[in-house]
Formats: structure tokens, C-alpha cells, sequence
């Protein structure tokens, strides 16, 4: 079994900042691609920003220029620096991990996610 696990979410006036961290551990192969996605009360859940262990990123148009994805590969770790939050960022925030299982062909793990709270 993979485990996926966030950290780093709070309470923030807009405009601030706050920087998320998932941690992925297990029987892994390989990790290949990460990602943070957010779900809003009664909205469907939405990709924000996914990093590609063949290289580059992608973010979420409501996003671009305030959110960074980043990783650290020695240890199976993904963040998301959120800064100019705004009250629409408002959240939960789950991390996704998708990679090959040692002993099976392919992966897709969930964290639980960790709550973003933007006040204006």
C-alpha cells in the first residue's frame, strides 16, 4: 500500500501565504507525477497544480503566477507554495501520487487532505 499524507494547511487573510507539503511512502517503484488538487463545499473536486517526474508542471488557469509545485526526489516529497491567496482558494486540499507499486504495474494514491481557509 502507498501512503500519501499533507501537511501545512490553515487559517490566512488574503493576500498571505502558505506552503503545503505531501510526503508519499510504501512499496514504491516509481513516483510519475504528483499532484495538488482542492475541493470546495458543494463544487467538484479540481486539479491545481501537477508536476511530471519526465519534467514540467502544469497549473490550474485560477493559479498561474501565485501557486509553485515543487519536489524533492530524494524523498518522495511534493509541496505547493501558495501565495496572494485569495478567499476563493478556500479548500480542502488533497494530494495525489500516481507511479508504479513494487509488485504491481501501477498506482493512484490520495492523502486525506489538509483545509486552506482564506478570510478577505
Amino acid at each position: 500500500q502507498v501512503q500519501v499524507v499533507e501537511s501545512g494547511g490553515g487559517a490566512v487573510q488574503a493576500g498571505g501565504s502558505l506552503r503545503l507539503s505531501c510526503g508519499a511512502s510504501g512499496t514504491i517503484a516509481r513516483i510519475n507525477a504528483m499532484a495538488w488538487y482542492r475541493q470546495a463545499p458543494g463544487k467538484q473536486r479540481e486539479l491545481v497544480a501537477m508536476i511530471l517526474t519526465v519534467g514540467g508542471t502544469n497549473y490550474a488557469d485560477s493559479v498561474k503566477g501565485r501557486f509553485t509545485i515543487s519536489r524533492d526526489y530524494a524523498v518522495n516529497t511534493v509541496y505547493l507554495q501558495m501565495n496572494s491567496l485569495k478567499p476563493e482558494d478556500t479548500a480542502t486540499y488533497y494530494c495525489n501520487v500516481k507511479g508504479l507499486r513494487a509488485g504491481a504495474p501501477f498506482f493512484d494514491a490520495w492523502g486525506q487532505g489538509t483545509q486552506v481557509t482564506v478570510s478577505s
